[in-house]
């Protein structure tokens, strides 16, 4: 479903991507996984063309969507939900509407059939009484479910995991993978999930790929991703500091 080539991306004197070559299954949960700063999440912003490359491509179903027009990009990233790393609910709004938000915006759903999926999605992140709630009032899990939900609004085909656990603890972090999972199984989606959080995402994850030194090191099950030869790899999953893999 996803092919990145050749992706190449600089912000100003700083290289970032130096040449990404990146295959993502389709129906499967790929984690993305480096040190800080590494250029994890500016990957995952190409995936949707929320960045645009300096040189490559990201062909979505055969489409390379860094040359799209912007009408046709806007109808391809229908296919995507998004769960960012903040969870980025509107303050002013409540759950309900926060989630019922893409429904709204993008489509001519009448009101009664909103209230129907909404609610659905709300239940299915355990939610299925913070509707009338507002952000300010939930947890920092709560947030993430309640962005999860509006990330599975649309039905998307791919959904994109921007490290979803970070400021959680170890017990909300392992809770939001459990639900990462449990809605994969439900839905089917395609996932491409940012994470540092080693080994534990390892569990819901059917690929890991090992972004490091501008490129993709390694991209392989998690069994043997953690068997790895490759010194970078075990540099990393070992969490040592002399080695070949830069650490800023």
């Amino acid at each position: 479903m996803i092919q990145v080539a050749n992706l190449h991306k600089s912000f100003r004197t700083q290289e970032v991507l130096k040449g990404v070559n990146l295959e993502l299954a389709t129906g499967k949960i790929t984690t993305i996984v480096g040190t800080s700063g590494c250029g994890k999440t500016v990957l995952l912003r190409h995936l949707n063309a929320l960045l645009r490359p300096d040189k490559g491509s990201v062909l979505i179903d055969g489409v390379d969507i860094t040359r799209l027009p912007q009408k046709e990009l806007y109808q391809m990233r229908g296919k995507f939900g998004v769960l960012f790393q903040g969870a980025a609910l509107l303050d002013s709004m409540t759950v309900y509407d926060n989630v019922a938000f893409p429904l709204r915006e993008k489509t001519k759903t009448p009101e009664s059939a909103i209230k129907k999926k909404v609610d659905e999605r709300l239940d299915q992140v355990g939610l299925g009484e913070m509707g009338g709630k507002f952000p300010a009032e939930l947890s920092g899990g709560m947030k993430k479910r309640a962005g999860l939900a509006r990330a599975l609004i649309m039905d998307p085909e791919i959904v994109l995991f921007d490290e979803p656990t970070t400021g959680l603890d170890p017990v909300l972090a392992t809770s939001i993978h459990q639900l990462i999972a449990r809605t994969h199984d439900t839905f089917g989606f395609t996932g491409v999930l940012v994470s540092h959080t080693i080994p534990q995402v390892f569990d819901i994850s059917d690929y890991v790929a090992m972004l490091a030194n501008g490129v993709i090191e390694e991209i392989s099950p998690p069994k043997n991703f953690c068997a790895s030869q490759n010194p970078v790899v075990q540099q990393f999953i070992q969490g040592k500091t002399e080695g070949p893999l830069d650490v800023l």
